[in-house]
């Protein structure tokens, strides 16, 4: 999808939804924040007006996730809050969209338990819902659209980005991988590509508009292969070189990357391409052959520490992130320590670690071997310790460096303070003035935390 963000601009056509405030809760990965920043860019080309409150805002939008656990609590939590605003005011629209609501158990669930709701739409119609908004308030009736699949990309939507120096741009939609713990495939669909020509098409217009910084998103970035006008495959190595070139951009970041599909040539790519960051997300999900082998992950450990070797022989100040599930169906002490030993090879710089969570309709929830829920703990208490000590290790070794940071903003907790990313996608704090906001400036890094940089203007 095209999310351009020049197009947001005041809407003088008269409809149903102008002047309506509209309120958006965001939970998940990346691809649900841009599909979420797609849903404002477009509510704003119809007039409507973004509030930082589902209390004082006309329609409320909660985006959900379906990878863990906790998202589905959070959700059906907050989904219940929703109930004394449309209480209190009838005209108060509810909508709920999202990975969630590709899973028919779910749709069922809110509209029997949760009435209230007036909107549902899924992943692949996101492109709809101002036109179902003008149908609920046109025709005083609920709406429930969800598509299975889509055969094609909507291109040209627009999108009310972030951060004015640095964007989210689709590649690619979709999993093809169906890793037996997870239920992306069934919610997000088949594997599609964007064509070459109109990914580069976007970032050259929010270069235009001020970005300096683009995060290439896809389930499976690695996977990707765009067909040119020409009739040609791109592969994602073949796109990193091509964004490579447009003038203006400094950065350029992606996720998620699948070692699976981790190529020679893309590792070679960050040797030759200036502009892509020494930083790749890898996630491992588990240290242990075996496990991986339950996971259908397609890669070994030893598979997977080859890569992290490739990496660093080809950039040997690269940071490594990942991600690690603890407790997966069948995982043996044994099983775990590998993946301890795993994280204490590689020095992983940063790493999400999860708890295993039974999701309904992927082979690992019918798996009989389910792990206790003490046990899960007290490993994942162990793993976090092993992580951090990595981290803190790793950040320790970067007092006395200058780093290149892009200033994101003022900190939350200090208005005197300014927060950014080095290349390696470390957070750090300096002291600094808000004009510095979407600049690049030097800081050199004055104390290593385990989990950011502290540092100072050069």
């Amino acid at each position: 999808m095209n999310r351009d963000n020049r197009n947001i601009t005041g809407h003088n056509e008269e409809n149903l939804l102008s002047g309506k405030k509209y309120n958006i809760i965001t939970f998940g990965c990346q691809m649900n924040e841009h599909d979420s920043e797609t849903i404002a860019g477009m509510l704003q080309q119809k007039g409507c007006i973004e509030t930082f409150s589902k209390e004082t805002a006309d329609i409320t939008i909660i985006n959900t996730c379906s990878v863990r656990e906790n998202a589905d609590k959070r959700f059906f939590g907050t989904l219940g809050q929703l109930k004394k605003i449309k209480e209190k005011n009838p005209e108060y629209v509810a909508c709920v969209c999202g990975c969630m609501m590709q899973q028919q158990h779910v749709i069922d669930t809110v509209k029997a338990k949760y009435p209230w709701v007036d909107i549902i739409f899924g992943t692949h119609n996101i492109h709809r819902f101002p036109e179902l908004l003008e149908k609920v308030y046109g025709e005083k009736q609920k709406v429930a659209e969800v598509f299975e699949d889509a055969d094609d990309i909507v291109e040209g939507l627009p999108a009310k980005r972030l951060y004015k120096h640095k964007s989210f741009v689709n590649i690619m939609y979709g999993c093809n991988n169906f890793c037996t713990y997870c239920i992306v495939p069934y919610t997000r669909g088949r594997e599609k590509s964007r064509r070459p020509e109109d990914i580069i098409g976007e970032i050259k217009r929010l270069v235009a508009d001020g970005v300096k910084e683009v995060t290439l998103l896809g389930q499976n970035v690695n996977s990707y292969k765009g067909k040119g006008a020409d009739g040609k495959l791109c592969d994602f190595a073949d796109l990193i070189y091509m964004i490579n070139d447009i003038e203006g951009l400094e950065r350029i970041r992606f996720m998620t990357s699948h070692p699976k599909d981790l190529s020679d040539k893309l590792i070679q790519a960050y040797v030759d391409c200036d502009k892509l960051c020494n930083y790749i997300h890898l996630p491992v999900q588990a240290g242990s052959s075996r496990v991986l082998k339950l996971m259908n992950r397609r890669y070994t450990r030893e598979g997977y520490l080859e890569l992290v070797e490739k990496l660093r022989n080809a950039v040997p100040d690269i940071a490594i992130s990942t991600d690690i599930i603890v407790g997966f169906p069948g995982e043996t002490e044994e099983d775990f320590e590998e993946t301890l030993s795993l994280v204490r090879a590689v020095k992983y710089d940063s790493a999400f670690t999860f708890l295993y969570s039974i999701r309904k309709g992927t082979p690992a929830a019918e798996y009989e071997d389910q792990i206790p829920e003490d046990v899960k703990h007290e490993r994942f208490n162990r793993l976090v310790e092993a992580v951090n000590a990595e981290s803190a290790a790793r950040n320790a070794a970067y007092v006395g460096r200058i780093e290149r940071v892009l200033v994101e903003g003022v900190s939350k907790k200090d208005e005197t303070t300014l927060s950014g990313r080095t290349e390696g996608f470390k957070l750090v704090d300096f002291p600094g003035s808000a004009e510095l906001a979407g600049s690049m400036v030097d800081v050199e890094i004055t104390e290593g935390r385990t989990f950011s940089l502290t540092g100072k203007l050069v």
